[in-house]
């Protein structure tokens, strides 16, 4: 037996051993975001939970920059040994590769499905005082006035950006695309009335909704969010085939042996099982997933795909 072979399956023998003792030492969760954004919500719970539970520490450690690769690429690097995790927005895994060439990785081949930590649908926005009452009533505006309503976004790519192109593609309308530094920003503007509208995620915008500053015309989940009874979804509205979530999930570097990836899948599953990690969640409109590998493999694979249509029939770039 050749030495590289025997040393990748002593590796691998040596992985697998590790996985009953997991975890003996901290374990890093990386955010390839700023810190206060969802992602590093959902990956700060997770820690605090888990190191409780586990009793290790588990340290959140901000990697961002173009547009989430660098702290992808920095856990793709990482041994598969339980230590080193990504917790990451929809947009590094499935939307970037296909807006971003020479990619340093492929997230379908190069990580780990761990578990979709939560998941929050889309709300199609206007200001408060805007003189679109329903989603009719934009469509028909944009049809009578092609490219000149404004839709902001938190930047080139992201989910609330792609939203607003499959809106178009779906009702057959054009608008212009003004994009942010964040959705911060992109909601101070729409709230002053600077931009027309745009598709926020419900847990950013659900306060602003329900103090008046911001007016919900449709929400892009399949059926109506408990937290806004009386927003349509788009296809009560006329927009079909238009259900968008924004998720936020856990992968790990490539090579991790089944055992190691199901001890911290059930770890992770359980975290966001707590009520303590469940509740600040779902009270502002996101939903719990905490699937499986497996289900989130075969999740990532369909949502990639989906996202490179709308991309490639919108010919977005990332420009």
């Amino acid at each position: 037996m050749k030495k590289p072979l025997v040393a990748l399956m002593l590796g691998i023998a040596s992985l697998t051993a590790h996985a009953a003792d997991w975890p003996d030492r901290p374990v890093t969760l990386v955010v390839p975001f700023p810190p206060g954004g969802s992602t590093d919500q959902v990956a700060r719970a997770l820690a605090a939970d888990m190191g409780q539970t586990l009793h290790q520490n588990f340290i959140v450690e901000n990697r961002a920059g173009a547009t989430g690769v660098i702290g992808a690429g920095f856990v793709q690097r990482a041994k598969p040994d339980g230590y080193t995790f990504l917790v990451t927005s929809l947009g590094p895994l499935v939307i970037v590769p296909h807006l971003q060439k020479n990619l340093p990785f492929d997230p379908l081949k190069d990580f780990t499905p761990i578990t979709v930590a939560v998941s929050s649908p889309n709300v199609l926005v206007v200001p408060g005082n805007s003189q679109f009452k329903s989603v009719a009533d934009l469509i028909a505006y944009e049809k009578a006035h092609p490219n000149k309503v404004t839709f902001a976004s938190s930047g080139v790519g992201s989910s609330d950006h792609l939203s607003a192109v499959l809106f178009w593609q779906r009702s057959g309308t054009t608008g212009i695309h003004v994009p942010y530094q964040g959705g911060g920003p992109a909601q101070t503007d729409l709230m002053g009335g600077q931009v027309d509208a745009s598709f926020q995620n419900l847990n950013t915008v659900l306060p602003y909704i329900q103090a008046g500053r911001m007016r919900a015309l449709g929400i892009t989940s399949a059926a109506r969010s408990p937290l806004l009874p009386n927003v349509p979804t788009m296809a009560e509205a006329g927009v079909k085939d238009m259900v968008v979530t924004s998720w936020q999930a856990v992968v790990a570097p490539q090579g991790m042996p089944a055992a190691l990836r199901d001890k911290v899948a059930a770890a992770f599953v359980k975290a966001l099982d707590d009520p303590k990690v469940k509740k600040p969640f779902t009270s502002v409109g996101y939903d719990m997933i905490a699937d499986t590998p497996d289900q989130f493999a075969k999740f990532m694979k369909q949502d990639s795909a989906r996202w490179k249509t709308v991309i490639d029939a919108g010919h977005v770039t990332i420009n």
